[in-house]
């Protein structure tokens, strides 16, 4: 199994990117999925999910800036970012719990990371 991150980029401030992270191997389910945030120097942390169902939560630093959505279909979850201001920069990891067989439990996964600056 592995998770294909891409989208990131330098935008300025107030602008916004539309990140993908796309699963691909040997895939049963897709349980929750998730994009986790890692500052220079800080740690990764949780700032949007989205269960098999569509449920979302969201960080306060980001509520009503980013939207978590996803395609079943196509094994992908997408974060759209609207006014980015300095502080999002940072690597952007996706992960999410895949099961590979029926009735085995779903284990998690990171992928590679993607750089997002906000910078002028």
């Amino acid at each position: 199994v592995q998770l294909q991150a891409s989208g990131g980029g330098l935008v300025q401030p107030g602008g916004s990117l539309r990140l993908s992270c796309a699963a691909s191997g040997s895939i049963y389910r897709i349980d929750g999925m998730a994009w986790f945030p890692q500052a220079p120097g800080k740690q990764r942390e949780l700032v949007a999910s989205i269960t098999s169902g569509g449920s979302t939560n969201y960080a306060d630093s980001v509520k009503g800036r980013f939207t978590i959505s996803r395609d079943n279909a196509k094994n992908t979850v997408y974060l759209q970012m609207n006014s980015l201001n300095p502080e999002d920069t940072a690597v952007y990891y996706c992960n999410a719990a895949i099961g590979e067989k029926p009735l085995k439990p779903s284990y998690g996964y990171w992928g590679q990371g993607t750089l997002v600056t906000v910078s002028s």
